[in-house]
């Protein structure tokens, strides 16, 4: 079903971002997908998602600069002919209490995390809109639903994220675009495997089934969304949280 489309994923080269890059290339799908700083390990993903017979092209932009997302789009449009995906997965975390909380550690999430979807989504809607058809999905948290202490800034762009995702399915509808969004719970990434063990304890006494998700397990949700199988899934946030909320 998705065999030969072309998707573009921002924040690709580890995490939930690498697997849903790494599963959507096993069903067949082009991959365009961007990097900050790892050189190194977005060449490195290139050539394992080249050796399961897709086209890829990984690019050095960062999605909070409206001008190098533009650059990226316009040249991932030129390299394989158009777009069927979008998928905005990147997004950074600055965990602290806000009454420490600078301008500064409020806004670089701020514009990493929703000013980032803006950049991307807008670079991309206006061909969905003229080929009438196109499919998005954002990742967003549970944070975004339930808040998290010390996560002000982070909870509020994921909130963002969902409010965004139920207006432009709304907007787009008509033109046969689906928006829709995965708000997954702890997952097993670098940033879960970098917690203290007793808070993993904790966190773990909190998820009813007793266990932190995989970013395989967001990946094939992300996968279902964008399957002919989801076609009147539209305005929807799908939560992979094991129970937590």
């Amino acid at each position: 079903m998705l065999k030969n489309k072309t998707a573009i994923i921002s924040g690709g080269t580890r995490g939930i971002g690498k697997a849903i890059v790494l599963n959507l290339a096993r069903q067949g799908v082009n991959i365009s997908f961007n990097y900050l700083k790892s050189k190194d390990t977005a060449v490195e993903l290139e050539k394992e998602l080249l050796s399961l017979g897709v086209k890829v092209k990984a690019y050095q932009a960062n999605i909070k600069d409206n001008s190098a997302v533009n650059a990226w789009v316009k040249d991932t449009k030129e390299y394989f002919g158009r777009l069927d995906i979008l998928v905005n997965n990147a997004g950074i975390i600055n965990d602290k209490a806000l009454a420490l909380m600078t301008e500064v550690d409020w806004k670089e999430v701020i514009d990493t995390n929703l000013a980032g979807i803006f950049n991307l989504t807008h670079a991309v809607i206006l061909d969905f809109i003229k080929q009438k058809s196109g499919d998005i999905v954002n990742i967003t948290s549970v944070s975004g639903l339930i808040g998290m202490p010390r996560q002000t800034n982070y909870a509020a762009t994921k909130a963002g994220i969902i409010g965004f995702t139920k207006s432009l399915a709304r907007e787009v509808g008509n033109y046969n675009i689906r928006v829709n969004a995965v708000a997954p719970g702890f997952i097993e990434t670098d940033m879960i495997k970098g917690l203290k063990d007793n808070y993993r304890s904790e966190m773990l006494k909190q998820i009813p089934l007793g266990r932190f998700g995989k970013p395989e397990e967001v990946a094939r949700a992300v996968e279902f969304l964008l399957s002919d199988e989801a076609k009147y899934i539209t305005g929807q946030v799908l939560v992979m949280d094991g129970g937590l909320t």
